[in-house]
């Protein structure tokens, strides 16, 4: 969406709309930090798949999917505060982790 990549990706949003560069879909979104926001979900997913894994051995799987929700709450938390990218991609491991979580 164009406002939201005018906000974080300013330079993304400078390619697409403004038609800079080549007309490639490659080339449009070659941007490391939206990359980065878009494999932190699943990075943080995996990693905490298997942290997820021993809580659900240790305290069952009820505490576990309470454990996700938490994560999930947060992540949209952050995600919906966002002011930057860090912001952003914080509020997006933390979805990540509740998905870890939530496999198990």
């Amino acid at each position: 969406m164009p406002p939201f990549l005018k906000k974080f990706f300013p330079e993304v949003y400078r390619k697409t709309v403004l038609k800079i560069g080549l007309d490639s879909n490659y080339c449009k979104y070659d941007n490391q930090g939206l990359q980065l926001f878009t494999s932190s979900l699943y990075l943080a997913g995996l990693t905490a798949t298997f942290f997820a894994s021993y809580t659900t051995r240790v305290l069952g799987r009820r505490i576990t999917m309470l454990i996700a929700g938490f994560f999930f709450i947060g992540g949209v938390i952050f995600n919906v505060a966002a002011q930057n990218l860090a912001m952003l991609i914080v509020g997006r491991i933390l979805l990540g982790c509740g998905v870890g979580f939530a496999n198990q």
